[in-house]
């Protein structure tokens, strides 16, 4: 696990790595993205026919090789709050048959000219696992079997053979399902109540998985820390008896989502805030191991897992979802995403999934323009993260001093510490440890000892910038700095600069 010790201010800061400690698996799938249909996610991000740029399929090949780089493992789809006013047959069939229908979440008009068979030859295309959300707003029980039938049957049925008649003889085979988005929400068509909620996502599951009990259900939590969790992981999270998953010893429920955002105008407060999640993180675990024990779940039956499947750095007074929320994210939001990536690293035991939102354009690391594709600050360090930051978490321990000013939200101070360095470590798949640190310090470069590694070359990658508040616009003054450097035990010390994200990768 990842400890922390505060130290005085004036002392020198260290990070001990205990590479043979493997705490836990790192999932793949913490790297996983989100497209909504919203703003310019779908139509002129992922989608763009006769754009020079885009495929015969019409979509963005510049978009497609930046997930291929990123090696996004899993994309939600198609929301999000738009997903409560949507049905999946408006969006599937010939395209110049397909309704035209407004759209409740975010005021727009939907084409459906891009839908399910869409979505999912994109997922093949990218090398990406699909995550479909039910709509729980407007949709029936019938219609999710339906969608799942038309994606997954192999059998002589009525949407098994409307996907055949629509191109499409083999099943998509989609493991992922959320049962709702945000049905908490005041916002959400079709709000509900935690107890009419929990009722209805029980019943649904056990149809679900009596159809296909291969497949994975996520519920519809809020964010971790709220008596909407607390209430339906305990009616929920249960031992099938019946068998209805497929076997007794499983559960009809397999993870449990939870939603946060973060951002603050000043970039302390904005670079700690996704301490919060650290916590929220560590609640939701504590109430699925409650629900376990409270309805006797045998220790056989696999524990669930968190679904973090919205997070990111969002305000959304400066980007308005209405508006299309397109953030232009600053060096202060990056290193927000190292913080919040680092936590996913350290709660791995408990994060079976993470996506951020969004994947492109909409408060995304992921911009197109008619001719081309920005890379904001922010897709940096989801970068280095994704690409070297797999495998098992190992133990380290950090001492540093605090920033001890404000905080949003505001429980963070006195709940969850917030040091100036933020660490993860992990070993890879070819045994070479990787520590992730994220020196949030405006001012301050921290010349650190590092203990418990041997000796040779070291890859390091830095982003940084002339100062917090720096953006990628039409110059790109965020981006990676690469070097290697030869790590001499008898001096085993690096600095940290100012306001940095910095990944330190040793070579086996």
């Amino acid at each position: 696990m990842s400890t922390y010790t505060k130290i005085p201010e004036d002392a020198e800061p260290s990070i001990l790595v205990h590479p043979s400690y493997k705490v836990s698996k790192i999932n793949d799938n913490i790297y996983g993205g989100f497209t909504e249909h919203m703003g310019r996610c779908i139509y002129g991000g992922i989608y763009d026919p006769g754009n020079p740029l885009s495929d015969e399929n019409g979509f963005r090949k510049d978009v497609i090789d930046a997930f291929k780089e990123l090696n996004c493992p899993v994309v939600r789809y198609p929301g999000g709050n738009f997903v409560a006013t949507y049905h999946w047959l408006d969006g599937v069939g010939p395209r110049d048959q397909r309704p035209k229908r407004p759209e409740l979440a975010w005021l727009g008009l939907e084409t459906n000219e891009f839908g399910t068979d869409e979505f999912l030859k994109w997922c093949e295309v990218v090398g990406t696992e699909p995550y479909l959300c039910l709509n729980f707003g407007t949709g029936t029980l019938d219609e999710a079997l339906g969608w799942l039938e038309y994606c997954n049957s192999r059998q002589n049925t009525y949407y098994a053979n409307l996907r055949r008649k629509n191109g499409r003889e083999e099943p998509y085979n989609v493991k992922y399902w959320a049962l709702g988005n945000e049905m908490w929400g005041p916002w959400q068509v079709g709000q509900m109540t935690k107890e009419d909620y929990a009722k209805q996502a029980y019943q649904w599951a056990k149809a679900m998985k009596l159809l296909d009990p291969t497949i994975t259900l996520i519920l519809c939590g809020q964010d971790g820390t709220s008596s909407w969790d607390s209430y339906v992981t305990k009616e929920c999270i249960k031992w099938d008896v019946h068998g209805l998953s497929g076997s007794t010893t499983k559960s009809l429920i397999d993870m449990h989502s939870i939603h946060i955002y973060t951002a603050a105008k000043e970039h302390l407060p904005n670079a700690t805030a996704p301490r919060s999640a650290e916590r929220a993180i560590q609640i939701t675990s504590s109430l699925i191991d409650l629900a376990r024990i409270e309805n006797k779940v045998p220790h056989t039956v696999p524990r669930q897992t968190i679904c973090f499947d919205e997070w990111n750095v969002w305000d959304p007074v400066r980007a308005p979802g209405e508006l299309g929320a397109e953030e232009k994210y600053s060096l202060s939001d990056a290193l927000a995403v190292a913080v919040w990536l680092n936590v996913f690293v350290r709660q791995s035991a408990h994060v079976g999934m993470a996506n951020i939102a969004q994947s492109v354009n909409v408060i995304s690391p992921l911009m197109t323009t008619p001719t081309g594709l920005l890379k904001q600050t922010t897709w940096w360090p989801l970068l280095l993260f994704s690409k070297y930051m797999r495998g098992d978490q190992i133990a380290v321990n950090v001492g540093c001093g605090e920033y001890e000013g404000p905080t949003q939200p505001s429980w963070i101070r006195g709940t969850v510490e917030t040091p100036w360095l933020d660490v993860s470590a992990c070993v890879g798949e070819d045994g070479g440890v990787r520590i992730a640190v994220a020196n949030i310090h405006h001012e301050k470069d921290f010349r650190t000892r590092i203990g418990g590694l041997e000796g040779g070359k070291v890859e390091v990658y830095t982003v940084t910038g002339n100062n917090p508040l720096v953006v990628n616009d039409d110059v790109e003054r965020v981006g990676i700095v690469e070097k290697t450097i030869e790590w001499d035990l008898s001096n085993q010390y690096y600095v940290f600069p100012k306001h940095s994200f910095t990944l330190l990768k040793w070579k086996k």
